[in-house]
């Protein structure tokens, strides 16, 4: 038998999102209006839904994925986050991963706000939004969303 997960409404985890539009990007952290990369993006909108991270990532260079070669980001998305059905457009609050090449694990994550545009953290522009255009969606490895955790209280 199936567990059905809840997840939180997508409205609200791009309303979260949203809040951090403007934090600066800082490599390997998580602080809202402070610093973050796109990792840590997701980390702090999961405390404010959640409540404490599932786990803490280990310390990471900006190119762990071509040094280990691992799929690690993927692999947490799936212990920790809800995949979107198969085929399903992206909606509101979706948490996209990315592989930068086809051949490489993947290795960046945004939120979507909508079925064209997502919220992510990048070194020199922080965290913004921006249009999926073309070249964003030939690169989606992943679509999830965001469960509510027995810590949230839901």
């Amino acid at each position: 038998m199936d567990t059905v997960v809840r997840c939180h409404d997508g409205a609200r985890v791009a309303a979260v999102a949203r809040t951090w539009i403007g934090t600066p990007y800082v490599h390997q952290q998580s602080l809202r209006g402070i610093g973050c990369d796109c990792l840590g993006l997701l980390r702090g909108v999961w405390r404010e839904l959640n409540g404490t991270e599932p786990e803490r990532p280990p310390a990471y260079t900006p190119f762990w994925a071509e040094e280990t070669g691992r799929e690690t980001m993927l692999e947490a998305a799936r212990r920790h986050l809800v995949p979107a059905p198969e085929g399903a457009e992206i909606t509101e609050g979706d948490v996209l991963l990315f592989r930068y090449r086809r051949h490489l694990p993947a290795r960046h994550a945004g939120i979507a706000t909508g079925p064209d545009a997502m919220i992510h953290a990048m070194n020199g522009s922080g965290v913004v939004e921006v249009p999926i255009g073309p070249w964003w969606r030939r690169r989606i490895a992943g679509v999830f969303r965001m469960p509510v955790t027995a810590e949230a209280g839901m």
